[in-house]
């Protein structure tokens, strides 16, 4: 299965790319917040709800997340900008696209992440 990120390099299989952060030696360890951000689209994709509890940060973490709704259709990811503000901060802002029920949304943010203990946490994102 190819990733649902479509990271740049592209057509990789969802194991080489965001799934080596669900599970596995790299699991919770994406190096960076574009790649924590790109992972969280997948594990959305995915309906891996532990994966994106985990990665929220603790003080902003819902208690918990609803599965996807039957008939969610995810169409993309569009990465518009990844700021690093500085070792430890950073923004990514994005584009996510999904049809359910006939109609076509988009969500539009531009989320904040935080590494802490060697972990890249999201912190929250405000909508555009």
């Amino acid at each position: 299965m190819i990733c649902p990120c479509r990271s740049p390099a592209d057509a990789l299989p969802c194991e080489a790319c965001c799934g080596r952060y669900h599970a596995g030696g790299l699991h919770l360890l994406a190096p960076g917040a574009e790649a924590l951000m790109r992972s969280r689209y997948s594990a959305f994709v995915q309906d891996r709800l532990d994966y994106l509890l985990a990665t929220w940060h603790p003080s902003q973490r819902p208690a918990q997340l609803d599965p996807n709704p039957a008939g969610l259709k995810w169409l993309g990811l569009e990465l518009r900008r990844h700021t690093v503000i500085d070792a430890d901060h950073a923004t990514v802002e994005f584009v996510a696209r999904h049809k359910l029920g006939g109609r076509a949304e988009r969500l539009h943010e531009l989320s904040r992440f935080v590494r802490e203990g060697g972990r890249w946490f999201y912190l929250g994102g405000d909508a555009r």
